[in-house]
């Protein structure tokens, strides 16, 4: 039986600097499924040396990988969404949960024989200007839906009934993920796990709900971009590194990160997505934010183009997921 969490100590190889620990994510017990399984790695520029840490690496994901079905043995981002290679966009830092990687990393990773995982993913970034035309046909298309159906409602998190809050959003991703074939149903523990430690840091006017006759029809979360922060901290390695979390503390983000939008199948091309996109591009101007970055979405989502070109988003960073089988 392989454990949920193994850390493996890894000794140095040919170089010393080469020590570092690479963390299995795993199980054979159906409670990890196989695209959120992996290893954590970090690649060197120098080929040597990073062919001899990944070399490592590979043994001892191979030990602890005895008796896993070959269907679950394969490399993978441990989160598809913040592991995954950048590909391109470069130009700007990434935004919260989002990873950032140097342009060797996709060279080294494909000559060691890693093959692409599945589609792309996709950063778009949507700016908060009120008078783009994009932005205002959005505003003119709400208030269509509005008049066409008063039933539709949009508020922000209650935080007071945060227990039947979490219940609704199980319920809404479930019902919205559940027509996939490999959908591994959410649970309340899960759900409850992300959201109770982001308690005291967002926002709950851009934690959004959609409602039809008081019934939930939508879940659209808005979280500050603390990265923009973060970066500015040189990780507090140091305790003088806690002068810089002074100086910048107040800092305000620019950016409102969009991580999900969660819409059950039959609320689609009704309005609702409609109805979240301008409240959330209206309350966001409100509070200040200049843009919002909308991430990540697979290059192959047949709806995702649409409406971020109709809203004036454009792609501005490109992802790729990795796999090799052992």
């Amino acid at each position: 039986m392989v454990e949920k969490e193994t850390a493996v100590e890894i000794q140095p190889v040919a170089r010393p600097e080469c020590a570092h620990e690479a963390r299995w994510i795993g199980g054979v017990d159906g409670s990890v499924p196989a695209d959120l399984q992996g290893f954590a790695f970090r690649a060197a520029q120098d080929r040597e040396l990073s062919a001899a840490a990944i070399d490592f690496r590979w043994k001892a994901q191979r030990h602890v990988g005895r008796g896993v079905p070959r269907r679950l043995r394969e490399a993978r981002g441990i989160d598809r969404k913040a592991t995954a290679l950048l590909i391109e966009g470069r130009d700007r830092p990434p935004a919260i949960l989002c990873g950032h990687q140097k342009a060797y990393y996709q060279q080294f990773f494909e000559r060691y024989g890693f093959e692409k995982d599945g589609e792309d993913g996709l950063a778009y970034a949507l700016d908060l200007d009120p008078s783009a035309p994009k932005l205002q046909r959005l505003f003119r298309l709400a208030e269509r839906v509005r008049k066409r159906h008063p039933e539709f409602t949009v508020r922000g998190a209650n935080i007071e009934d945060i227990d039947n809050e979490i219940n609704r959003i199980v319920d809404l991703q479930n019902r919205a993920l559940g027509h996939f074939p490999n959908h591994v149903p959410y649970t309340r523990n899960a759900i409850e796990s992300m959201i109770m430690p982001l308690l005291d840091v967002i926002d709950t006017d851009l934690v959004l709900f959609a409602e039809v006759g008081g019934e939930p029809a939508g879940f659209f979360p808005g979280v500050p971009n603390f990265n923009e922060l973060i970066i500015k901290l040189n990780g507090l390695r140091y305790p003088w590194d806690g002068l810089r979390y002074l100086r910048h503390r107040n800092l305000r983000p620019e950016c409102l990160a969009i991580k999900s939008a969660v819409i059950p199948p039959e609320y689609w091309d009704i309005g609702v997505a409609v109805l979240l996109f301008e409240e959330m591009a209206k309350r966001g101007m409100a509070k200040g934010y200049k843009w919002v970055d909308l991430s990540l979405t697979g290059d192959e989502n047949p709806d995702t183009w649409p409406l971020a070109h109709h809203i004036g988003a454009k792609i501005y960073k490109r992802y790729r997921f990795y796999k090799k089988e052992l």
